[in-house]
């Protein structure tokens, strides 16, 4: 048998690509968002190990990635392949129009965390007769603990906004999670608001606007500069708020 390529990709997930076929409505949301009609129209390419989409509110960068979860089979709610977890569906329509291209033979297990439905995923959790307890956790703890329950072997991990519950240490330790996925040949998709878990060293980043999807280096982020920019003089923002 011949040895593998020395710089065979390894990538699980590639790319994000429109299904030939899908029947995409113009004019209608989410086609309105300009990352999504993007990434329609383009494809977006992930990048290896970590692929963090930075962005403000309404931007888009949930709604793909909540659509390349549920595009990988992870519960849209939250959770594993096939989760069978869902309480009121709200996902939009870009699941169907869209297929991810994978390496041949890439791991089948994954996660989703969505950060504004993990009460219910806990609740649904509680319900099994092996489940664990998150609700008896504080908000952060129980993000880790599902960090430390499920995003251990290789696979594909998809997270929203996962800082959301997060200290700054509980942030660090969070870093150093995603680090051991990207040791183990895990790939992850991440939504954040976060200038400090964008830091991860590595790190593919991705600027989702109105002008649509950019690739960026973190130190030109304007999430990095803003952040900055505020606490070296909070004054200067906060005189024309509370003014």
């Amino acid at each position: 048998m011949p040895a593998p390529e020395p710089f065979a990709d390894q990538r699980l997930v590639r790319s994000i690509e429109r299904m030939p076929d899908a029947d995409v409505p113009a004019g209608e949301w989410p086609v309105t968002i300009p990352a999504v009609r993007q990434l329609l129209e383009s494809g977006l390419e992930l990048g290896a190990g970590v692929t963090f989409l930075v962005g403000e509110n309404g931007s888009g960068k949930s709604t793909l990635v909540e659509a390349a979860a549920a595009a990988y089979g992870l519960g849209p709610e939250g959770g594993t392949i096939h989760s069978a977890h869902e309480t009121l569906p709200t996902e939009s329509p870009l699941a169907d129009w869209i297929r991810l291209v994978k390496r041949a033979g890439a791991p089948k297990w994954g996660f989703f965390l969505r950060a504004e439905t993990m009460h219910g995923y806990y609740t649904f959790q509680g319900s099994l007769p092996n489940g664990r307890d998150f609700h008896s956790m504080s908000h952060g703890e129980s993000f880790l603990a599902v960090t430390e329950s499920y995003l251990t072997k290789p696979g594909f991990y998809c997270l929203d906004e996962p800082e959301a519950a997060l200290s700054f240490s509980s942030t660090l330790a969070m870093i150093g999670a995603l680090s051991e996925l990207v040791a183990n040949g895990s790939q992850v998709l991440c939504a954040t608001h976060s200038p400090v878990l964008a830091s991860l060293p590595g790190a593919t980043i991705f600027e989702v606007s109105a002008d649509g999807i950019h690739r960026a280096e973190w130190e030109n982020l304007d999430l990095v500069r803003n952040w900055k920019a505020y606490l070296d003089a909070p004054g200067r923002y906060l005189r024309h708020i509370l003014d």
